[in-house]
């Protein structure tokens, strides 16, 4: 007999969330466990019952859903359920930030539930998953902040927190004439035209 693994899915949009359920516990390899609409659903669930694995939509009403992760490495004693992200977000400020929280498997919701099982057998046998067009961005992220000195970096990692120019000048005593003339060099360097562009890279 195939040993099913216990997951709890995290997802606000209620048929998103009943599709998947539907989808994993009519397969013998998963129990779906529990199901959340948000953070505060997710910790009440977690509270009675850790599972062998969790499937988060990062943007939920409540918050983030990826915040579970320190919720439970706060509150919960034993070893950790394994953690993964099925999400519309494909930038690298997002993947960057669930695989720096312990993420082991991040799919985009671009894929079926066939290729999201896959990914997520993968991440139960130890192995760290990124779909493959998330992959390229991260590529492409990591070449463009090679190609940025040290203070480009910097300021732009400020304005990726959406922190203004006015702000960001404050902050690193020097004048909005500098950042002005550093964000032109940033632009001009990874070739994107608009601030709101910069802030998803």
């Amino acid at each position: 007999m195939i040993e099913k693994f216990k997951m709890i899915i995290i997802e606000d949009h209620p048929i998103m969330r009943e599709g998947l359920a539907d989808y994993f516990q009519s397969s013998d390899r998963w129990q779906v466990a529990g199901k959340a609409a948000n953070l505060e659903e997710a910790k009440k669930l977690l509270i009675c019952t850790l599972p062998d694995i969790l499937l988060i939509d990062i943007q939920l009403d409540d918050g983030w859903g990826i915040d579970i992760i320190p919720w439970m490495k706060q509150h919960k004693h034993g070893s950790m359920p394994v953690t993964a992200v099925y999400s519309m977000f494909e930038d690298y400020a997002h993947v960057n930030v669930a695989l720096s929280m312990g993420v082991r498997a991040y799919v985009s919701k671009r894929r079926n539930e066939q290729e999201l099982e896959q990914s997520l057998l993968n991440a139960m046998q130890g192995n760290i998953c990124i779909d493959d067009s998330v992959q390229a961005n991260i590529c492409m992220s990591a070449d463009i902040i090679r190609l940025l000195t040290k203070r480009e970096y910097e300021i732009l990692k400020f304005v990726k927190t959406g922190f203004s120019n006015k702000e960001i000048a404050g902050m690193l005593g020097i004048s909005y004439r500098t950042v002005e003339n550093i964000l032109s060099c940033i632009y001009d360097k990874t070739n994107v035209k608009s601030r709101l562009e910069l802030q998803k890279l």
